[in-house]
Parts: C-alpha cells; structure tokens; sequence
C-alpha cells in the first residue's frame, strides 16, 4: 500500500485512518461517512457520524480526501477521550453502574455554600474565576452529573510549570473553555503541537479581531511556493469571491495565519489556521475556511463595519469562534497594515519536528505568564489531549459561570420528569428558574435540561410556549395571554401547535374579557373548530394541564436519551477494558 506523509504528521495517513479508525470501530460505533465537499481543487472536507447515536459525530478537512478523513477520524477519537461530545446532555444514570460520570479518575467535592475545599484549584485559578466574584462550589455542580447527589465533580489537569496536579472543576471546564483546546494525535507530541496551534490561533484571532488590527498580505512569490494552495485560492476567485491571503503572525510571533473571504452579497468572513510550519497553518486556513460548506452555503455573513463597539463586544467575538459568523471592522480589512510582513516560512523561529515545537511553544506561552494545564487520555487507542491556559484559551468570560452557567436546569430537572405531579410549588420554581436565568424563549426545554429531544410535544416544546402552560397551571391567566402572541409570531410552530394556541389565545382573550363567551362560541368553533376550542377551554380552566407533556423516567428521558446513553457506555466499557489489561 502506497504510504502518504504530509507536514506536522509523524504517521503516514494510511497509518493513522487504520489505527485511529479501527480504535473507533473496536468501542462499537458503526461511523458513517455522511457528507463529502470538494468545493475547490485540494480542499476537502467530510462528515462522518455513528449510525445509532448521531449525537457522536465529527468534521474533517485536509488537502486530500484520506487527510479529511483521518481529520475527522482524530476529532471523533479526541472528543470521545475528553468526553466532550456528550457535554451537553444528562449524564447521571452512568454514576450507579461505572462509579464515575466523566473519567475514572475524577474527584467529587461538597457543594459548600461558602469554604472553598482544600484540593480544588490552585491560586492562579482561583485569581482569575474565584476571588473577585465570590464564586463557591455549590454553584458549580456540573449539568451532566450534577444530578447524581455526589456534589461536585473536578478533573485532574498536570501543570506543565512544575508537574503538579490540580483539580479543575468540570462546569468551570463546559462554560468557559467549551471545545478549545483539545486533539489527538499519532502521538503525545503531534497532538500537543495541534492544539496548542489551535489555541494560538483563536487567542490571537480574538486579538486581532478586537483590536482592529491591519494585516500584512501575503506576496505572490511567497504563496507561490505552495502550488496546490494556490491553485485552491484561484478556484475559489474564480468562483466569484474575494481572497486576501493574510499573514497573522503578528510580526512572526505566533504560528497563525488568515484568510478573509469576501462574498459578492456583502458580507466579509475571516478564518486563522495556526501551525509551527507555515504551509500546514496556511493548508488549514483555506480548508476551514470552507469546511462544511459548499460553495453556494458561503453567503449570509455580515459586511464590514465602523462600530468598533459591535465588533469587541464579547458576544461578537464568541461568534468568531462558533462558526466565524461576527463583525470584522473595516479598519481590519485596510490597505495600509500596522504590521509587516513576516516570512516566518523561511525564517521560521519554530522547528520542523512536533518535539521540539511542542516545547518551543510551551516556552512562549509560559514567558508571557500563563500556566498550561494538560489532561492527556490514552485508553481508547490513540493519543488525546486537553489543555487549559487559564486567561488565554478562554471562550466565555468568568461571570458566565454565575450569569449563565448550563448547570441552571439541575434544581428544576426533576420537576421536569413528574411535571403533571409537580404542584404549584413544582410550577412556580420552574418558572422562576427559567426566568432568573433569563433563558432564551426560543430554545428547546429539553436542549436546556440537557436531554435528547424527539418529535413527541416535549421534543418540540420551546421555553415560551411552556411558559405559557406554567402560567395557566398556576392560574395566572393574564400571564398566559401576554406571552400567547410571541409564541405564535416565533415561526417555530408546526401547523397543529400553531393552530391550537390560535384557538387558547382567542378564547383566552374572551375569557378574559367576559364573564359567559357562549355568545361567542359559534364563531370561535367556526375560525377554530369546536375540538380545538373544547381543548382551548379545558387549559384554562385547569381541566386538563400540560397536555402531551407525560411523564419521563430519569434513566432514559427520551428514545433519543436512552440511545444516547448506550453510545456513552460504549466509551465507559472501552476504557475500562483498557485499564484492565493494563
């Protein structure tokens, strides 16, 4: 078999697809190769996902169809190694079978209204997430096992400083450092090096973005000595766009570079790629660039933009790093950099081997004062890692861990699963939570309880719309009738949803409004229909409450959850099977 090598791997590709790919299939996954894209000459990009649980999935990019795939095969391994494509969901029935929710080697802590515990943290952490907003632990139960009783759940990270171990919440780890900072790799190097790249890269994109800052384009000749990333940038003119080809090392700095696509509609989209060696940060720029998306799936960005308060702004810049979809400014996309060029290719001050780049990296991080944190995983078959760098790979600012922290829905969960029992006690908590929390009335209730919705009404149901039948179960029937016409202009509706909570509102707006609506009713069944109608009046009477909202068992919610659930399993029994034969 032909073996392929390309810059920043230690294996051929062949070897890799074979070993990280049959790790996968050993867990039991049966991975589907989804969606294939190769919108342009060297730019590929693939979606593979496991047949029976499509919450287990992943992207891939490269310059080849085998470099996209082992791409998205590496991101698969690593996200099941850290755990993180389940980071979303109720994970507490796992507790009583394995002993553990996330890793073995995890450690729980008292959810203490006021002591911070003894082992949890170190003082750099606590610096910058602790001390200046009192935080305490039992604000950071974590929302997959929080609900298991057991308190609070940290993680072992090794401080790359001095070898020492700390303990770092799991909720502090989901709310602000989310998906950045992890890889796999061929080995501890390789993967260390990728996503130290990929921290430099979105830390410095942060930077730039923010600050406005112009950068220098790329020469001809010097792109020039990449044939095949020249040849996909053509294409992609070609096909109508605008290209700039930006170096964003900051002055050969840091491994980053940039590429902004510049669409006929208007709009302006900025992707960084970060890599010690030059060709592989730029290759990665232009395949994610367009990864995912076919050529004709790259409008609907915005344009550029003079209000340097919309481009800085916090949640402007968290969209740069969801899917690149925020403001640059204007002033970023000038003529006259502030900045000159580096050649950073033929002078680069960074090694060609992933050993000596992984320190040379880890040098320049430190000297800027930051400590590395690092949780490396080996048990399902390749080498993955996680790392932290508190006050630069963040994502979210620290206040959303009190503000905004996904673990809102633990203390109402179980209202959820016996909603029809809960009580008026039940009701006004639920409301209240949803409400001190300021959840978003457009999103899914069971997205917001961590579980796997379906096509049931629980599936379908929106914060609003329950809102709604909180409020007519509390008796709160202005309440109701106030939030009814954003729940029917939302355009989330099914045709049956939006046609029955046409009928409440109207017969809540007579109910409300008249004392007897039986002069009314011919006309009400005519718009509505009587069955509609009917229903419409046992709600607000309190004949019947939450309709289609039937109780969920708290080891399998949904069919969704339950097949959830058997896929998470499938990472808990390979690695305990490792550690057992080791």
């Amino acid at each position: 078999m032909t073996k392929t090598y390309i810059p920043g791997k230690d294996e051929a590709l062949e070897n890799t697809l074979e070993k990280i790919g049959g790790a996968i299939r050993a867990l039991g996954y049966n991975i589907i190769e989804a969606r294939w894209l190769n919108p342009a000459p060297y730019i590929w990009s693939v979606h593979i996902r496991d047949e029976d649980c499509p919450q287990v999935f992943s992207n891939g990019k490269g310059a080849s169809r085998n470099a996209a795939l082992a791409s998205a095969y590496g991101e698969l391994i690593e996200r099941l190694s850290t755990r993180y494509l389940f980071a979303d969901f109720m994970l507490d029935p796992v507790m009583e079978e394995y002993g553990y929710v996330h890793q073995p080697d995890e450690k729980w802590f008292e959810l203490d209204e006021e002591q911070w515990p003894e082992g949890l943290l170190d003082d750099r952490w606590k610096e910058l997430y602790v001390n200046h907003q009192d935080l305490v632990p039992a604000q950071l139960a974590d929302m997959n096992g929080g609900g298991t009783g057991k308190g609070l759940c940290a993680l072992p990270y090794v401080r790359q400083s001095d070898g020492e171990t700390v303990y770092v919440p799991m909720s502090m780890i989901a709310n602000l450092f989310v998906s950045n900072g992890m890889s796999a790799g061929n080995n501890r190097e390789e993967a260390i090096v990728q996503s130290l790249s990929e921290l430099f890269e979105r830390a410095i994109k942060t930077r730039i973005i923010a600050d406005a800052i112009a950068l220098p384009e790329v020469p001809a000749e010097v792109l020039s000595r990449f044939p095949h990333i020249v040849e996909g940038i053509r294409a992609l003119q070609e096909a109508g766009f605008g290209i700039r080809v930006l170096d964003a090392s900051l002055g050969g700095k840091y491994p980053v570079m940039c590429i902004v696509l510049m669409h006929p509609d208007g709009g302006a989209y900025a992707c960084f790629g970060g890599h010690p060696t030059f060709e592989v940060a730029l290759e990665r720029t232009l395949t994610e660039l367009v990864q995912g998306r076919a050529l004709d799936e790259l409008e609907g960005f915005p344009p550029p933009t003079t209000d340097m308060d919309m481009v800085d702004e916090p949640h402007n810049l968290e969209l740069h790093f969801i899917d690149a979809s925020g403001y640059v400014s204007w002033a970023f996309l000038s003529d006259e950099p502030d900045i000159e060029f580096a050649d950073w290719d033929a002078n680069s001050p960074w090694a060609s081997d992933n050993k000596t780049a992984c320190t040379q990296m880890m040098d320049l991080i430190h000297s800027e004062g930051h400590e590395i944190y690092i949780a490396e995983h080996t048990d399902l078959g390749a080498f993955a890692c996680r790392i932290l760098i508190p006050g630069f790979s963040d994502i979210y600012l620290p206040d959303e861990l009190i503000l905004n922290n996904n673990n809102a829905s633990l203390p109402v969960r179980p209202v959820l699963y016996n909603l029809q029992n809960a009580g008026e006690s039940g009701w006004l908590h639920l409301l209240e939570t949803l409400e001190g929390h300021h959840v978003n009335d457009q999103m899914r209730v069971l997205e917001w309880a961590g579980i796997v919705g379906d096509s049931s009404r629980w599936g379908r149901l929106r914060v609003g719309e329950f809102k709604v039948w909180i409020l007519l179960a509390l008796n709160d029937l202005e309440g109701a009738f106030e939030l009814l016409p954003p729940v029917l202009a939302s355009g989330d509706l099914n045709e049956t949803d939006r046609r029955e909570y046409a009928a409440l509102h109207a017969v809540l707006e007579l109910y409300l409004a008249t004392d007897d609506i039986t002069p009314y009713r011919r006309s009400l069944d005519y718009y509505h229909g009587q069955q509609r109608v009917d229903l419409a009046l046992d709600w607000i009477t309190g004949e019947q409450r939450f309709p289609g909202l039937a109780a969920m068992p708290p080891a399998a919610p949904t069919e969704g959850h339950r097949k959830l659930l058997e896929g998470y399993r499938k990472v808990l029994e390979g690695q305990n099977a490792a550690q057992n034969l080791a």
